[in-house]
């Protein structure tokens, strides 16, 4: 991020259903890892399938397709 944005990552299910909220925050200027992983949930209840991470600072959004395979 260039300067202080505030950002929002979330996770959608392939019916569009939020999943998770990794960020919803303002963050100031830096590179920034966040880690997402099938054992956060209780019982592993995340099911195999396809899914869209979405990546919104201010008015811009970015996304990106990721797979679950168990």
């Amino acid at each position: 991020i260039k300067d202080s944005r505030f950002v929002t990552l979330k996770v959608y299910d392939i019916l569009g259903k939020e999943v998770e909220t990794l960020v919803n925050e303002k963050l100031n200027a830096g590179t920034y890892e966040v880690p997402f992983s099938i054992s956060q949930f209780s019982d592993n209840q995340i099911p195999s399938g396809i899914y869209f991470c979405v990546l919104s600072v201010d008015n811009s959004r970015i996304s990106t397709k990721m797979i679950l395979l168990k």
